[in-house]
């Protein structure tokens, strides 16, 4: 009984043992499991700690972006904002400017209307005056018409009185003959005469004009050439007038067109007699 009861103690010691063994091996095995987990769990803590630190970072990108988007909001807010002031004072302006083109184009045609009223006015005061003008140089003309009559050499064509240069200078020459004296105090009798009835406002002038034929001068003449024989001849004439005539300085113009203005351009004797001339013109300054 004794070794039946130790043999009975043995085996429930070793069932005790065995079981202990297989609980040990049951909770290593469940340890190594546990561990395995603990790992894994690790692993995933790991990886989502590294997903934490990239989403950490894509929000602070995002943060940053939003932000930065605040920001150009902010500063696009202001832009829009002093936009809106310089319209708002661009179009007070463009008012301002209107405003003053309007006024400025306003007084314009008044002064072109004006400027139109007086131009019209004094056109018609030139108007007058040169018809006032015309009948003094019909009267004038006309005049000298009936007193020299149909003499050879002298001649009146439109408002021009014409004195051939035989009727008042030798060949060559620009002094004055003594008939030519006498032709040219009866032109400034007859103008006297009219001069104090032509109105102050016409500003009218004897015009004497020379002229030659396109023959050379011979040489050692006197005048170099026939633009200054023409010019010598008419100033004798004007300093005739004046300084023996009494006609007033300012009334009287000497010019010298030489052989340039024929009035004949034939080249015979008869063209080139008509060709030399003194022509006097009355006309306004």
């Amino acid at each position: 009984a004794a070794q039946e009861a130790a043999q009975s103690e043995a085996e429930e010691q070793l069932s005790r043992a065995e079981q202990r063994a297989r609980l040990l091996a049951q909770a290593r095995q469940t340890l190594s499991e546990q561990e395995q987990i603990s790992e894994e769990a690790r692993r995933e803590a790991a990886l989502l700690n590294q997903q934490v630190t990239a989403l950490r970072t894509q929000l602070g990108q995002l943060q940053a972006l939003l932000d930065d988007y605040e920001q150009r909001d902010a500063t696009a807010r202001v832009q829009i904002q002093n936009l809106g002031s310089d319209l708002n004072a661009a179009l007070a302006r463009a008012a301002s400017e209107e405003r003053k083109r309007r006024l400025l184009e306003e007084a314009e045609r008044k002064r072109l209307e004006q400027e139109r009223e007086e131009l019209a006015a004094r056109a018609e005061e030139l108007e007058s005056e040169a018809q006032d003008l015309e009948r003094y140089r019909s009267e004038f003309f006309g005049r000298l018409r009936d007193l020299l009559g149909n003499q050879e050499g002298i001649r009146i064509e439109g408002d021009r009185f014409v004195f051939s240069s035989e009727v008042l200078f030798p060949t060559g020459s620009a002094e004055l003959s003594l008939d030519g004296k006498f032709e040219v105090a009866k032109v400034a009798g007859i103008l006297r005469s009219i001069a104090s009835s032509i109105p102050s406002e016409i500003d009218w002038i004897i015009r004497v004009d020379g002229h030659t034929d396109n023959t050379p001068l011979a040489g050692g003449a006197r005048y170099a050439d026939n633009w200054e024989l023409s010019q010598g001849r008419a100033l004798s004439v004007v300093k005739y007038m004046v300084e023996e005539l009494g006609v007033p300085p300012r009334r009287l113009s000497a010019n010298g067109f030489g052989e340039y203005q024929p009035v004949n351009p034939a080249d015979t004797p008869e063209a080139r007699a008509q060709n030399r001339r003194i022509e006097l013109k009355l006309t306004e300054r």
